[in-house]
């Protein structure tokens, strides 16, 4: 079965999110599990630089309002040295090689071609399945999120002799859509038929999302409540009529963890090494972790920490005010995180004022968040809406506890800690009201378990024990492949 993944960043040569997490470990559990996977990428400078034995394949020639036929786009095919798997580049410098980020400039302000930048990642997708590489073609096309979302259009349009290969298009977050004006249709060479509320118009404007969710012939969300989710107003971000009327086509498929990057018995990056069986290490990664804070060294207070985007989505405003409840029950508090200016500013406040409870760490280092989860006691994931969450996850592997709104991924990854349940399923703690009163409640319950240390081992190991890894969603989408092949 040979699939093409079409996304905008992998890890661990660029993630800005979860998308390069997902991106980065399905295609190799996609290969253990028997799949001849490739992968298609933009070729931004880390791709460039960490995909090795790079070779040219072909001269790109996409509509040339896409892009001009002098501006030397071609396609290269190279290895990615992590797992193994082909990689394919879009070498197309007047695109990917610019000065800020992949989205957006060092302003933030996102690239005025973006809607020409990704349509050509849809496009070349499409292009490997009617053939472009004369060695490898494609049976199906996967296609993450809003930026490879026209690769179901295109395959569409390009259609020859009945219907095109099947399409894949996996939802990470709907609230990120890709939206243009009207005008940037005409640039992109698809038929205008398909500039219609039956295609890629929204209320007048281009929807990449809307693309990939209406050609498609299957929409994946990663997580089962998240596909449910967006099926109603409230999540459905105004998409969810079309979702629902293409709900038989709709499912969820949940994430699972890297083991490879992900996992305490042989995370490199930690202080000390640990399983379920033998905790001792994650006690000697808490004490190194209050001292590279300079937290004050206290035994019995519980770390709570947070991995994340400092966004309204993410819930962090209720940590926020939540942070004086949590202090004054004798709970320590850490971040890493950016985000929301105002967001930033409370947080470094509550720190400055309060050194020997309260450490925070704006911007983002993959190393230090291993060190913060390994080395806290709670993890905290209070988010309005949540696709799925690896943050969660990440404390599931490591023993710290997610503390999590109920929602999405986070209500299907995380069972509820109460008296009924600490001897059967119980591996953190869940919370319903969007409030800091209930992130507060929540809390309360995890500092009473923290308390029981015999109780809490229980519910830590039972987490930590808890399958996590890729092989069980592999085996889900290679059912789904199958499913749409035959």
């Amino acid at each position: 079965m040979r699939i093409l993944q079409a996304c905008a960043e992998l890890f661990p040569l660029l993630k800005t999110g979860g998308l390069a997490d997902v991106a980065g470990a399905l295609p190799p559990a996609l290969r253990a599990a028997g799949a001849d996977v490739r992968v298609l990428l933009p070729g931004f400078r880390p791709m460039l630089e960490g995909v090795t034995e790079l070779t040219p394949v072909a001269e790109l020639d996409p509509p040339a309002g896409l892009c001009p036929p002098e501006s030397g786009a071609r396609l290269l095919r190279g290895r990615l040295p992590a797992c193994g798997t082909p990689a394919y580049l879009i070498d197309a410098p007047r695109f990917y090689l610019r000065e800020g980020g992949p989205y957006a400039d060092d302003a933030h302000r996102p690239y005025a071609d973006n809607h020409l930048r990704f349509a050509l990642l849809g496009w070349a997708a499409a292009a490997l399945a009617h053939g472009l590489d004369p060695d490898w073609q494609p049976e199906l096309v996967h296609a993450h999120d809003w930026h490879a979302a026209l690769a179901p259009a295109y395959l569409n349009a390009a259609a020859r002799d009945g219907k095109p290969p099947p399409s894949v298009f996996t939802v990470h977050n709907l609230a990120y859509q890709g939206v243009f004006p009207g005008s940037a249709f005409a640039a992109l060479g698809l038929p205008d038929a398909q500039f219609d509320m039956h295609g890629v118009e929204f209320h007048g404007q281009l929807s990449f999302m809307k693309g990939g969710l209406y050609f498609a012939d299957h929409i994946t969300t990663v997580s089962p409540s998240y596909a449910r989710e967006i099926q109603a107003p409230e999540q459905g971000c105004g998409l969810d009529g079309l979702l629902r009327d293409r709900a038989h086509a709709l499912s969820g498929i949940l994430n699972g963890v890297d083991e490879t990057v992900w996992d305490p018995a042989t995370d490199a990056l930690i202080a000390a090494r640990y399983e379920a069986g033998h905790l001792a290490g994650k006690r000697r990664c808490k004490t190194a972790l209050l001292r590279e804070l300079g937290l004050a060294r206290t035994a019995r207070a519980p770390l709570f920490c947070v991995v994340s985007r400092l966004t309204e989505q993410k819930g962090l405003h209720l940590v926020l005010q939540a942070l004086p409840a949590l202090r004054a029950r004798g709970a320590q508090f850490a971040l890493l995180g950016s985000g929301d200016p105002a967001l930033e500013a409370g947080f470094a406040d509550a720190a400055a004022a309060d050194p020997d409870g309260i450490a925070v760490r704006l911007g983002y280092d993959e190393s230090f968040a291993h060190r913060l989860i390994a080395g806290s006691d709670v993890i905290l994931v209070p988010s309005r809406f949540e696709p799925c969450g690896l943050t969660q996850l990440y404390g599931l592997k490591y023993g710290t506890l997610p503390l999590v709104r109920r929602v999405g991924g986070l209500a299907d990854t995380v069972a509820d800690t109460r008296l009924e349940t600490i001897d059967t399923d119980a591996t953190g703690f869940v919370f319903d009201r969007f409030s800091a009163d209930g992130l507060i409640s929540a809390a309360d319950r995890a500092l009473a378990l923290h308390a029981r240390k015999a109780d809490w081992k229980r519910v830590q190991q039972r987490a930590m024990q808890r399958p996590s890894g890729w092989g069980r969603a592999a085996d889900e989408y290679l059912a789904l492949y199958r499913q749409l092949l035959s």
